[in-house]
């Protein structure tokens, strides 16, 4: 027996556990938003036409009528959505609902002589493939990129506070050359910087050419009309990019590459998530404790990176959809298939996934509290990685073989201190001013540029 819906009876988790931070993309990806859409695509193609002026309806939408006829889509709500669904019931197809309803308001405002020409000459993914990219590039300009930029924006602020916090870097896990946690953290602020500006490369494209993407109907219905450059332009308008030669269907390359930058972007912050959880777990990060929440349900003493884990495994999620959406879309058997219709009603999933992790990031970035004495305590354990440091200046002074002097002292069970290595300095056969020189060397300073 089914159950009145709510955050509690949802069967995803975005609609359900997570419905507060998801919420957003109500306007986007909701089933009303598609209506919302198809509506706002219909109404300004009917307008569109009229400003040719195509025959017959020339002179016809003064301003007020027009703005009337926007105000349809513009103050359309869920009661509008659920009077196209109704529609639906007779008509057992979407767009048609769609159409049928802006004819009613066109009755009704005393056009219904006119009404003929809402959807003239088009197929229903003309109406589809336009309204979906419009629906996605208003979410991932309103809202995914500006959470990204948020990312971006804290982890800049973290890379300059700790800009000259000295570091031991780890390389195959293991101990290495010292870096700077500041630097760390840039690294990742240029990773995202550079994906995120390809991401905005990316072109929203639609598709709109009729039932084969020829214009087959426009043209033998109003032959002298140039309706590739109206369709251009009307998309132009809308914000979108038109595919010249299509099918049914846009063949969503460019959905795909779209698909495949936000995927980008979301495995580096995979790497961000795992590096920050290893900080954590080597102490380098405590992380601020919120009065009344528990960390383990058996063990009291415990604060786990709970927000880290939360967003990799929600990018995860998201990267398996991202990944799937781009391998599909663009595959349609001959002039088109209807696989892509049902992917398609599942595009916000992965957007909104990608949105659960961003928050539960931030949130947990926000919560960290730099452990500086145990950096430095383990910076102070590692005296060995200095050697590189030593070795490098005995060869520009023209020592022989350094690299396996180094070696033979520095790889043995014994632990490297720092008197093993200043014992070792002085004992080169180097200048007074060298051996200082490299008997200043510490791991705490020797971090490069």
């Amino acid at each position: 027996m089914a159950m009145e819906l709510n955050t509690l009876t949802a069967i995803s988790p975005v609609d359900g556990r997570y419905r507060k931070q998801t919420a957003v993309f109500d306007a986007y990806f909701s089933e009303y938003a598609l209506m919302r859409y198809r509506v706002l695509v219909e109404i300004e193609y009917f307008i569109r036409l009229a400003s040719i002026p195509l025959p017959g309806m020339g002179g016809r939408l003064n301003v007020e009528i027009i703005k009337n006829l926007r105000a349809i889509y513009q103050d359309f709500s869920v009661a509008g959505a659920t009077e196209i669904k109704e529609i639906e019931k007779t008509t057992n197809h979407d767009v048609k609902a769609v159409e049928y309803f802006i004819k009613q308001k066109l009755e009704k405002a005393g056009l219904k002589d006119l009404s003929e020409f809402v959807h003239f000459g088009l197929t229903s993914q003309d109406i589809n493939n336009t309204a979906i990219p419009l629906s996605v590039k208003d979410a991932v300009t309103g809202v995914t990129v500006t959470r990204i930029e948020q990312i971006i924006l804290t982890l800049e602020r973290y890379a300059n506070d700790w800009k000259t916090i000295p570091m031991l870097a780890r390389t195959h896990g293991q101990p290495a050359s010292p870096t700077r946690l500041g630097k760390e953290l840039m690294v990742f602020v240029e990773r995202l910087n550079v994906q995120l500006g390809q991401l905005r490369m990316v072109p929203f494209s639609a598709k709109f050419g009729g039932a084969t993407g020829n214009f087959n109907a426009h043209h033998v219905a109003y032959g002298k009309i140039d309706w590739r450059a109206f369709a251009d332009s009307f998309l132009r308008e809308l914000g979108l990019e038109r595919s010249q030669h299509t099918t049914q269907v846009e063949h969503y390359d460019n959905l795909a590459a779209l698909c495949d930058a936000c995927r980008r972007i979301n495995v580096i912050l995979i790497d961000l998530c795992r590096d920050i959880w290893q900080y954590i777990s080597m102490e380098y990060f405590g992380q601020k404790l919120k009065e009344g929440e528990v960390g383990s349900s058996a063990m009291p003493h415990k604060v786990n990176p709970i927000d880290f884990e939360n967003a990799e495994g929600n990018l995860g999620v998201a990267n398996a959809l991202f990944d799937h959406f781009s391998m599909k879309l663009p595959v349609s058997r001959l002039q088109r298939d209807l696989t892509d219709s049902t992917v398609l009603r599942n595009i916000g999933m992965p957007f909104a996934h990608s949105l659960i992790a961003f928050n539960s990031l931030l949130k947990g970035l926000e919560k960290l509290i730099l452990n500086e004495s145990k950096i430095s305590a383990d910076l102070e354990d590692n005296w060995a990685v200095v050697a590189e440091a030593i070795q490098t200046i005995l060869r520009r002074e023209g020592h022989a073989n350094p690299y396996e002097a180094l070696k033979a002292l520095t790889r043995t069970n014994e632990k490297i201190t720092k008197k093993h290595l200043h014992d070792f300095i002085n004992t080169l056969q180097v200048t007074d001013v060298v051996k200082d020189e490299l008997l200043a060397i510490t791991p705490h300073n020797y971090t490069g540029i």
